[in-house]
């Protein structure tokens, strides 16, 4: 199991540094349903980690991917394919990085947060943490990673546990230094989100460049040793 944990720790933390839906929670936390909204987002957000990270672990383990002596060829293939996704969404964040002076550019729907629902709320968390292309490929790796490691269902359903709270972690702190501060966290919270804002474009485009040479590093070391 410890062996599992050390695999999955580089994808929990790549599918932490998540910029908008960071962003997205902190202006939750400055609106009058602060605390309903602020929560329910949280737990969208979390409840996808998990689905994505159950499905991957369920259908690798029910296909026969794991292997004792390392990476099958499928797993080291789906790795190599999700490399490559973020390798292009690298690009496309480098490409759309704001120019010098310029405002960067946010999701249209973060000007109407203030009018969300708890439904809503909890809704864009789950799609921001399962549809995100970032974090869809952090959890299915990490799932992958679990179905590999011949764990019993006791120790996969814990690595899983451990994965989604390290990867919800920049998420759910927010949420409780909201709930230990109250309205006093606004100052801290909001130079959270100024300096994300200004630097999203760059810490997303180094992020994904960087897991994606880790997983198609992976898939190369897998294949090679496969054949």
């Amino acid at each position: 199991m410890g062996k599992a944990i050390g695999q999955i720790l580089p994808y929990a933390a790549g599918a932490a540094i998540s910029v908008v839906p960071i962003i997205a929670i902190i202006l939750m936390l400055v609106t009058p349903k602060a605390k309903t909204n602020g929560t329910a987002f949280a737990a969208g957000f979390v409840f996808g980690l998990a689905l994505i990270c159950v499905v991957a672990v369920a259908l690798a383990g029910g296909s026969n991917f794991s292997s004792g002596s390392g990476p099958t060829k499928t797993v080291s293939i789906i790795k190599l394919l999700l490399g490559v996704l973020l390798l292009v969404a690298a690009s496309r964040q480098w490409r759309a990085r704001p120019k010098p002076g310029e405002d960067p550019a946010m999701p249209k729907w973060l000007q109407s947060i203030d009018r969300f629902t708890p439904v809503r709320s909890f809704g864009i968390g789950a799609a921001l943490s399962a549809i995100n292309p970032k974090n869809l490929a952090m959890s299915l790796a990490a799932g992958l990673s679990i179905a590999q490691a011949g764990l019993s269902t006791g120790q996969e359903t814990a690595t899983v546990l451990i994965y989604v709270l390290l990867a919800g972690a920049t998420i759910l702190g927010p949420l409780v230094v909201y709930l230990a501060m109250g309205r006093r966290a606004a100052e801290i919270l909001g130079g959270w989100r100024t300096w994300l804002a200004d630097n999203n474009a760059t810490v997303m485009c180094v992020l994904l460049l960087v897991f994606a040479v880790v997983l198609i590093g992976q898939a190369i070391t897998g294949l090679s040793g496969s054949s």
